[in-house]
């Protein structure tokens, strides 16, 4: 018995547009897995697009959006917590949830029920490490653990969240989710990489025209710290770095492009690796018609039924 089905894909492959039409069909509700659309005001750089939502008049129901203030550091603990949450509120209305995102992290981690824990906040350690570079951050967590996840090492503060949890998981007890695996079928929206490409490279100029930058500008007067909003990588790191001084605005474009294009093949290679770890994804190609699309993964539902 299926009892979820998740949506994934790359940046810019259209995934929410398809979860949407599939929620649509089946009378459902959708679970946000992008681990950024979490913080509020956070809108243009993440790609909400929440008209996205409204279809044929209706609005579909999307939940673990705009959850928390930008400037929170929301972590894989909570968001498995929230989703489980809002997971059973769904099927207890005997619906099938809809989870949709590019974070594989996010994904695997409800759809496997990774066991995780909850660790505070180490003020005196964060500082004794916030000089050190990324490569010595990298050195210093790898003393303590074998690194699966390379998302750990993104950026300075990821890896410095990483050393906390490892540091403090030697010398406490920590809570625990315990969490089952859930039956889910999967479903990948494949992508040509010079479509990709294209399509980020177009995408990236719509969200400058949109107001990105003025968005990061209003954050940042809101009181989150520069470094804070650097935190959330890709479009707020950038664009920041661009605002507080440090970057011209072509460095800025160029090398933001450069950092989707290659976030966006490591959310593949994660994806294939997802495979590799035991979790069988239905690709469709991106430029199959909608209906087809829907049509298919109604026909693998009934199948795996």
């Amino acid at each position: 018995m299926i009892d979820l089905i998740t949506i994934l894909g790359p940046t810019a492959s259209g995934k929410t547009s398809l979860a949407v039409a599939l929620a649509y069909r089946l009378h459902s509700e959708i679970i946000s897995a992008d681990s950024r659309q979490f913080y509020r005001g956070m809108d243009i750089g993440t790609g909400k697009d929440l008209s996205e939502y409204y279809i044929n008049g209706v609005h579909i129901p999307y939940h673990l959006i705009d959850i928390r203030d930008a400037g929170y550091k929301y972590n894989l603990f909570e968001y498995q917590k929230d989703f489980k949450q809002c997971y059973e509120d769904i099927r207890s209305r005997s619906m099938i949830p809809i989870l949709c995102g590019g974070s594989g992290l996010y994904i695997e981690s409800v759809l496997k029920g990774y066991k995780l824990v909850d660790v505070p906040e180490n003020k005196e350690l964060r500082a004794s490490l916030q000089h050190k570079s990324l490569q010595e951050l990298e050195t210093l967590l790898r003393s303590y653990k074998t690194l699966h996840n390379t998302t750990d090492i993104d950026t300075a503060q990821r890896a410095i969240r990483a050393i906390e949890i490892a540091e403090y998981s030697r010398h406490f007890p920590v809570e625990k989710i315990e969490s089952s695996p859930i039956k889910s079928l999967i479903v990948g929206v494949s992508i040509d990489r010079d479509l990709r490409r294209t399509k980020i490279s177009e995408r990236l100029k719509k969200r400058i025209d949109e107001g990105m930058i003025d968005e990061v500008r209003k954050i940042l007067s809101s009181g989150v710290l520069p470094e804070d909003l650097i935190y959330y990588g890709l479009e707020y790191k950038y664009v920041t770095e661009y605002v507080i001084g440090k970057m011209s605005y072509d460095t800025m474009i160029t090398s933001l492009e450069i950092a989707i294009h290659q976030f966006a093949k490591r959310q593949m290679t994660w994806f294939r690796g997802m495979e590799r770890r035991g979790l069988k994804i239905n690709w469709l190609d991106v430029q199959m018609p909608m209906d087809e699309k829907i049509d298919c993964i109604i026909h693998w539902l009934h199948t795996e039924e």
